[in-house]
């Protein structure tokens, strides 16, 4: 034990604590990707509540979020075509369009989505959860015990519990970041050829000079970054606080830690596209 703190103690207390905190979010990260990786995991009964939490992280959010996704992308492509065309620039409109909205903005917005609508309230609900189970676990209730409950053995929670959800969360940030990718490539091509075959070659060509290997590894690298950040932080923070903790805190340490990491994955990001 002395061993496994020594390299913290260095640090000052507050410091120490943020540091052993993203350790434990980490290593909670890499259970739950362990667990998605486990053929295991896709058999019964682990398979059922995680089929579960992902109807409850995609089906209410996906048609909302595509249809806003659609509009914003729809005002963002007009702006810039005829914005394009008043300066004599139209060649180079396409090509701004994919790299900001399907580079930037759309990965960006389904993690913002899913954290404040999935993830969070997951959170939260998993607080609630820990601090119930913890009070009948005081006064001696034996459904505290039962393999559903928070107080089962580490592996049930972690299976039961925690690993449905960040896998959930996750991948509806994956999908709502293809589907509404897929939309604001339809609608630039739309806007930018109209309703012809002729263009097609022309544009995936130009999809295809823009998503260049280096690019295009940054891109999945980013994507996969902010679907892990949105759906392990929060509940991680969820799993790290004391059990009779407050859900409200407990999603609003969750909110600090991951807009640090949303900041440092989008800057990180910029860096791998744009530097040299």
């Amino acid at each position: 034990m002395l061993a496994a703190s020594a390299p913290w103690s260095v640090l000052p207390a507050a410091l120490r604590r943020q540091a052993l905190a993203g350790w434990r979010t980490l290593r909670l990260g890499a259970l739950a990707l362990a667990l998605a990786l486990s053929p295991s995991t896709y058999r019964s009964p682990w398979r059922q509540p995680l089929a579960a939490q992902l109807v409850r992280a995609v089906l209410p959010l996906l048609p909302w979020f595509a249809l806003l996704a659609a509009i914003a992308s729809l005002v963002v492509i007009r702006i810039v075509l005829v914005t394009a065309q008043s300066y004599g620039l139209s060649q180079y409109a396409l090509g701004m369009l994919v790299r900001v909205l399907v580079l930037e903005l759309i990965p960006l917005s389904a993690a913002l989505a899913v954290a404040l609508r999935v993830t969070m309230p997951m959170a939260a609900e998993l607080a609630a959860a820990r601090a119930a189970a913890s009070r009948a676990r005081r006064a001696g209730d034996a459904r505290a015990a039962s393999p559903t409950a928070w107080t089962a053995t580490p592996l049930q929670a972690l299976r039961l519990q925690f690993a449905p959800r960040v896998l959930a969360g996750a991948f509806a940030v994956l999908l709502l970041a293809l589907v509404s990718s897929l939309l604001a490539l339809l609608l630039a091509y739309l806007l930018a050829h109209g309703f012809t075959p002729y263009a097609f070659a022309r544009f995936t060509r130009l999809v295809g000079q823009i998503f260049d290997p280096v690019v295009s590894l940054v891109f999945v690298l980013k994507t996969g970054a902010l679907a892990l950040a949105v759906s392990v932080v929060p509940l991680a923070a969820a799993v790290q606080g004391r059990a009779g903790a407050a859900a409200d805190a407990v999603v609003e340490r969750g909110a600090v830690r991951l807009f640090v990491l949303v900041l440092a994955i989008e800057i990180l990001a910029l860096m791998g596209n744009y530097l040299p």
